[in-house]
């Protein structure tokens, strides 16, 4: 599958346009009011107590800011961050590496953090807990245990499935961030931030515009404003208005309900080819030409949340939405 214009996973090379963009401190951070509001009074109670701050768990689908609120929550307690991910601890040594490295007071960003193993996460339990690790080494009679001492620290682990995290770990953590999905307001809003970071005019209308299709998501609603910042810097000598936003969408596929192509294939293969009866997954995607696990883990979940598709037990049915999105007359079954 070629990288998605409307994916909510961070592209390739993205990540120095996306640093660029992100804001430092959580008067600048927008949306997530309760969030933020929460954040203050355990941030400015930990400083007051000069203490670290509690282990946090910040979770949601991606695109939404976890690594982002991370590095505010570091800023704002004056101390600095150190980031890794689960997947890239497989080792003891390597989490005592990282650990033993941090000043106190210093905060440690495990991204995707219910991908480490179950082996580095009972490690971690004592690590949080009581700031100390039990390291075995050596093996058989030659093995033993040591102790090393660390420094209070805060861990703030991100995951997209809070769900698959163990009880214990996830009890371990005293703050729980859970991110929702943006309104239109708080896109556009972002939206004009990022256009005035980039250096070019847009105005209300195109905000709105571009927020409508962005999915609820700041990463897809960023990646968008670049692209139509394209067309209007060849088009319309770089002034982002209503009529380049519509025009620059449209050619990119993208419609007023954040569907692009793919979306439209699966709809129509529900609709047209097979006429609103109950579709297997498998059978969808050969139809379209597409991976079945790509259709359920990167098309589907939208479709589903916005009401076009259902799952049934005898496979995916598309709903009375999806006909009147299609232009079709939708016949009860």
């Amino acid at each position: 599958m070629k990288e998605r214009l409307l994916s909510n996973i961070q592209g390739i090379n993205e990540e120095p346009q996306e640093q660029r963009l992100r804001p430092q401190y959580l008067n600048q951070y927008i949306g997530q009011e309760q969030i933020k509001d929460n954040l203050k009074v355990f941030i400015e109670a930990a400083k007051m107590r000069n203490e670290v701050l509690d282990h946090c768990l910040i979770y949601g689908p991606p695109g939404l800011g976890k690594t982002t609120l991370a590095t505010i929550i570091a800023n704002e307690m004056n101390v600095n961050i150190r980031y890794t991910s689960g997947p890239a601890i497989e080792k003891s040594g390597d989490l005592a590496t990282i650990l033993t490295s941090l000043e106190p007071g210093d905060v440690l960003f495990i991204d995707e953090i219910h991908r480490i193993s179950r082996s580095i996460e009972e490690i971690l339990y004592s690590a949080m807990e009581d700031f100390y690790l039990d390291i075995v080494i050596g093996k058989g009679e030659e093995s033993r245990s040591v102790r090393i001492d660390l420094p209070p620290f805060t861990l703030i682990g991100a995951t997209t499935r809070a769900g698959a995290l163990t009880a214990p770990l996830r009890d371990r953590f005293g703050v729980h961030c859970r991110l929702e999905f943006y309104d239109i307001k708080d896109l556009q809003t972002i939206l004009a931030r990022s256009a005035d970071i980039y250096g070019c005019y847009i105005d209300e209308s195109s905000t709105y515009q571009i927020a409508m299709r962005s999915r609820g998501t700041p990463r897809i609603a960023n990646r968008l404003l670049k692209r139509v910042r394209d067309f209007a810097q060849v088009k319309n000598e770089g002034l982002i208005n209503e009529e380049i936003s519509i025009s620059s969408l449209d050619l990119l596929q993208v419609d007023s309900s954040g569907l692009d192509n793919i979306d439209y294939k699966i709809l129509e293969c529900l609709v047209k080819r097979y006429e609103g009866r109950a579709v297997g997954l498998e059978t969808i995607a050969i139809t379209i030409g597409e991976e079945s696990i790509t259709i359920e883990d990167v098309y589907e979940p939208y479709l589903v949340k916005e009401g076009f598709i259902e799952r049934t037990p005898r496979g995916r049915k598309a709903t009375a939405k999806a006909y009147n999105h299609l232009g079709i007359e939708y016949k009860s079954q």
